[in-house]
């Protein structure tokens, strides 16, 4: 068939969206719909992953998200309802001699599961062996 020739979208939103780089549907949340997603930032050198997690609000209201940090990668260990445990690796900036080094630590995110399925008011991120 014929091509169609498409020209670039104008919608400032997708600004946003085009920066998102990693997405991960968050399974096990019972009626509350959560994601973890990074967008891209800063300096890729330094870390740069701004990583979020996210809960659907509704469709008036869209998504409450939260920011967990900036880190050059996450990876999800595991993750259950109210909860995941994510290990992150970053960048460090050793002051003393000016050289970047990274470092891998592991964190608890939690948030509470309300019986109506509304997303949480705040979440907790909490250092984890």
């Amino acid at each position: 068939g014929p091509a169609v020739t498409l020209q670039p979208e104008t919608d400032a939103a997708l600004q946003s969206a085009a920066a998102v780089v990693r997405l991960d549907e968050l399974a096990g949340q019972g009626p509350l719909a959560a994601k973890l997603f990074g967008t891209a930032g800063g300096d890729p050198a330094m870390n740069g992953l701004y990583t979020h997690v996210a809960f659907f609000q509704g469709a008036a209201d869209g998504w409450r998200v939260f920011r967990i940090g900036d880190v050059l990668d996450y990876r999800i260990l595991s993750q259950r309802a109210g909860r995941v445990d994510l290990e992150l690796e970053e960048s460090m900036m050793d002051e003393a001699s000016g050289r970047i080094g990274s470092r891998t630590r592991r964190v608890i995110v939690g948030w509470p599961i309300a019986a109506d399925g509304s997303p949480p008011a705040e979440v907790t991120v909490t250092p984890a062996q």
